[in-house]
């Protein structure tokens, strides 16, 4: 069974200036770019971090970050009934195939060392999900995964990650 996908669009974006998840590449919004990209390894995909349109906002609240958007995903993928939700951020249009494929294929917990918001998780853990959030003022997502044993993958070839304009332009020259 296919894992759900789930873009993590929650952040305020300070350093950007602008709704990044809205932001323009190639004549798509950067968030398109990753749904399409998750699409291709998941049965559906879901936005999550806003309470709009048909967004599933973050749980319990906003403001606490990447792990309340994982948690929002856990307990929609659940609803679903998928076994694992593959997350990404909104702000990430070059993931590589490689290892997307290799983590819509995991069965238990993992997430790249480098890039935490990017991951695989089993949707059994909802409810301690919510109990960590309540828990841990941090709502680290190493924090999480630590928790409940999930495999850190060391990924050798950095993930562009569009924090900035200046971001954007770097990696508008991959695309056509």
């Amino acid at each position: 069974m296919k894992p759900v996908g789930a873009i993590l669009a929650g952040g305020r974006a300070r350093r950007f200036g602008s709704d990044k998840a809205r932001a323009q590449l190639a004549g798509h919004a950067l968030i398109d770019h990753v749904a399409m990209q998750l699409a291709r390894y998941c049965s559906s995909v879901i936005l999550c971090g806003r309470a709009e349109g048909d967004w599933v906002p973050d749980r319990p609240d906003g403001g606490r970050g990447p792990l309340a958007g994982l948690n929002a995903a856990l307990h929609e993928g659940r609803r679903r009934g998928a076994a694992t939700v593959l997350i990404a951020p909104c702000d990430t249009p070059l993931l590589p195939d490689a290892l997307l494929a290799l983590l819509a294929g995991l069965p238990e917990a993992a997430y790249v060392a480098q890039l935490p918001v990017l991951g695989i998780w089993p949707t059994r853990w909802a409810p301690l999900c919510d109990q960590h959030l309540a828990e841990d003022e941090t709502a680290s997502m190493r924090g999480w995964g630590d928790r409940i044993g999930a495999r850190a993958i060391d990924w050798p070839v950095p993930i562009p990650n569009i924090n900035s304009p200046d971001d954007l332009a770097d990696v508008s020259g991959f695309f056509p």
